[in-house]
C-alpha cells in the first residue's frame, strides 16, 4: 500500500461557496486524480465531508510534520503517538 503525505491548502477564493469555504481557513485535501484533470480539489469543506471545487480557490501550503500530524489529531483522522 503507497503512502500519500495529507496535504493541506488555504482557501483564497469562496465565490458561490460561502457556506461551505471560509476565506484563510485550512483545509485538507483527498487525493482524485480524476478531479485533478478537471482542475479541481476534493477537499474536506466545514460540512466535514469532502467535495470538488476550483484548484485556483486554494492555495497548498507545507506544512512541518509536527504540524500535520497535530492537525489530523485535531480531526480524529489520525492515532495519538
Amino acid at each position: 500500500m503507497i503512502h500519500v503525505e495529507p496535504q493541506f491548502v488555504v482557501c483564497i477564493k469562496n465565490k458561490q461557496y460561502s457556506a461551505s469555504l471560509e476565506l484563510r481557513k485550512l483545509y485538507q485535501v483527498l487525493p482524485d486524480d480524476a478531479a485533478a484533470k478537471h482542475n479541481q480539489l476534493r477537499v474536506i469543506d466545514e460540512s466535514g465531508e469532502d467535495y470538488l471545487y476550483p484548484e485556483d480557490y486554494f492555495v497548498a501550503v507545507h506544512l512541518p510534520q509536527s504540524a500535520e500530524k497535530a492537525l489530523l489529531r485535531a480531526a480524529n483522522l489520525a492515532p495519538a503517538k
